[in-house]
């Protein structure tokens, strides 16, 4: 896309005053690293406070007594049992059991849902946010109210020490837990606040109004542990954490067994739960729950510094294909060289050996266990 063909986010004239290098994401010109480099802004994220843009997210509200409900019919998880003020990982899938998306749901509590935040509030991919609200309003809009929210920024605060810089502009931010939101006025401002992310690290995801958006992040990088941080380091801080990224770790082909996200269908929504199937993919989810997916994600640990980019093939011992790496960099808070990657069910055992094709030479890596780095969420 040419640089006048995209979007802006309302930050966008900041990022610019601060230096940033601008790239296209998602039809969107985003920050991918300010000056200190992405390196520094990894690191200072891992020991201090990173603010991020994540603007070009798509938000939206359900409304309606029956909105849980619906929202059950095109995921996997359990809506109706969302605690009010909870957040949950969830993911649409299709007919295949594939994932379309993955996003995050939260219940407002009946006084944020009143001040319109929704019986449910959502945050979807940035790439995929039309074609959600296109499936939402197709497959459920009957049922509940689809309600975009444009209007809304979106700002991560992630770090140790996101908390001590955001609970100078409300110390009541300091009783959420991981996975908990609710209406907070920071700096003067009306903003929903969850605590989660996408580093691996505590911090918070606000959700403020855009006409605002610039005088909250502001007052946030005022804080002396705050500085400003791109998409470069956003993707390296989730590569060490394990997370994935949709269009690379995930997308229409995968199963979330195969992606190892079993760990978001709780036992109500599988075979034999109270409110098993009934969502897009039930039967192939199901059998991959029982029986076992024929590939898996798994992480891989380079023996040689040798970084192993996306879409690099793999081969076992015996030179035989051995699937195919969907993410890798050179992880700075580890120092090593790693990757995530589709393998056969047989080769996904932790230590097993492999061997990446990186400009003609076979590099060994060791299958290892997710995150690279240890998430530090306050649960």
């Amino acid at each position: 896309m040419s640089a006048d063909s995209l979007l802006h986010t309302p930050l966008h004239d900041l990022h610019t005053r601060l230096g940033a290098r601008m790239v296209p994401f998602a039809g969107y010109a985003m920050p991918v690293q300010y000056p200190a480099g992405l390196m520094a802004e990894h690191k200072h994220c891992r020991e201090s406070a990173a603010l991020f843009d994540v603007s070009h997210m798509g938000q939206l509200r359900l409304e309606g007594a029956d909105a849980a409900a619906a929202l059950e019919t095109l995921v996997p998880v359990d809506v109706l049992g969302l605690a009010e003020g909870r957040q949950r990982y969830a993911f649409f899938t299709n007919d295949s059991g594939g994932l379309l998306d993955d996003l995050m749901i939260v219940r407002p509590t009946p006084a944020d849902a009143a001040a319109g935040f929704g019986d449910l509030f959502l945050v979807v991919n940035a790439g995929c946010k039309a074609e959600d609200i296109a499936h939402l309003q197709r497959h459920i809009g009957g049922r509940c109210r689809v309600v975009p929210m444009p209007e809304r920024a979106l700002l991560a605060l992630q770090g140790p020490k996101a908390v001590d810089a955001l609970a100078r502009l409300n110390a009541g931010v300091t009783a959420l837990v991981f996975m908990s939101g609710g209406r907070f006025a920071l700096a003067g401002i009306d903003c929903f606040v969850t605590r989660s992310g996408y580093t691996g690290e505590d911090g918070f995801e606000i959700s403020v109004p855009e006409a605002r958006a610039v005088e909250l992040a502001e007052a946030l990088l005022a804080q002396a542990e705050v500085k400003p941080a791109g998409l470069g380091a956003r993707d390296t801080l989730r590569l060490e954490a394990g997370l994935c990224l949709y269009g690379h770790d995930i997308d229409t082909t995968t199963s979330p067994i195969e992606a190892g996200l079993q760990w978001a269908i709780q036992k109500v929504r599988r075979a034999g739960g109270a409110r098993a199937g009934g969502y897009p993919g039930a039967a192939v989810i199901d059998r991959h729950l029982a029986e076992g997916p024929p590939r898996r994600r798994v992480g891989l640990v380079g023996v040689e510094r040798v970084p192993v980019r996306e879409g690099t093939a793999l081969f076992d011992r015996n030179g035989a294909s051995a699937g195919t790496v969907c993410s890798g960099t050179l992880g700075p808070s580890v120092n090593q060289c790693v990757a995530m990657a589709y393998v056969p069910a047989a080769l996904a055992s932790v230590g097993t050996t492999l061997h990446a094709e990186v400009r003609g030479k076979r590099v060994p890596m060791t299958v290892s266990a997710l995150p690279f780095h240890p998430h530090r969420y306050k649960r």
